[in-house]
């Protein structure tokens, strides 16, 4: 039941080239940095990725990204990320975007043991019509379209057809595990994380906190560790870079100038009022 790896090499020495990963965080939240470093490290390339985003600012997936060693990403946000964006529309990435919250059921449905589903997201549009762009030819052209999807109609309603992902890994960050798994994620990077971990078929855990069997309250598990099959413990400098895309700082005195503004907005909206 122990399922606490040394390092994360190891814990990712099984991973081929080829292999497909469902990948947690939403943003800069609840990234798997060490494990995909450890990726990196190792030069495991042609991988099909599924993941809300493909990392940002040179770090999580942006990383492996960089390097050339992604062939597919399944997701839903680009974002920022201009690599992103420059490998899909100069055809060397094959990218299948989809509506966040469908990614969100299909990684959870590939988990659950439930190979398709329906949902009204994406009907009437090419998301269940075919003809996104899955990769382009280099030179504006398409060289490769999503393909239609079954419409049914349920009580006057149309829905489409959306299958369940299951991926032949997952890489999670948790802000706590025990030694059986059991995993803790702390608010948005509690988004894709237990998702994802549920789709992939060998999932490995990278966490902040590790702790003894029984420490954590059952009633505040957020993934049981049956999901789980690897875990890793940080390093307390690995579980504190933490990166922030957007820093926004303002001065005590600017804040009571804004805060002055306001009010006297408010009261010449209440004299115009009265009047």
């Amino acid at each position: 039941m122990d399922k606490v790896v040394a390092t994360a090499l190891e814990a990712v020495a099984d991973v081929p080239d080829g292999a497909s990963l469902a990948v947690g965080g939403f943003g800069l939240s609840g990234v798997p940095n060490v494990l995909i470093q450890a990726l990196y490290e190792r030069g495991v390339a042609g991988l099909s990725v599924v993941s809300n985003n493909c990392g940002a600012m040179e770090s999580g997936l942006a990383v492996l990204l960089a390097a050339g060693r992604i062939a597919r990403v399944t997701g839903s946000y680009i974002g920022a990320n201009k690599e992103f964006a420059r490998q899909y529309l100069g055809g060397e990435l094959e990218v299948e975007m989809i509506p966040q919250g469908t990614l969100a059921e299909r990684l959870r449905a590939g988990g659950a043991g439930i190979p398709a589903f329906f949902t009204p997201a994406g009907v009437g549009t090419q998301v269940a019509e075919g003809g996104l762009p899955w990769r382009y030819d280099g030179a504006g052209g398409v060289a490769l379209a999503s393909p239609p999807k079954e419409v049914r109609e349920f009580d006057g309603v149309e829905y489409v057809l959306e299958r369940g992902i299951r991926t032949d890994f997952a890489l999670v960050r948790a802000a706590k595990g025990d030694r059986h798994g059991n995993l803790v994620f702390n608010k948005s990077a509690r988004n894709f994380n237990p998702l994802s971990a549920m789709a992939g078929k060998i999932t490995i855990a990278e966490v902040e906190e590790l702790v003894e069997p029984g420490e954590i309250d059952p009633d505040a598990v957020h993934l049981p560790g049956v999901f789980v099959q690897r875990v890793i413990a940080l390093t307390p400098e690995q579980a504190a870079d933490k990166k922030i895309e957007q820093r926004t700082i303002s001065t005590p005195a600017a804040r009571e100038t804004a805060a002055q503004e306001t009010a006297a907005q408010e009261t010449a909206a209440e004299g115009t009022v009265s009047e």
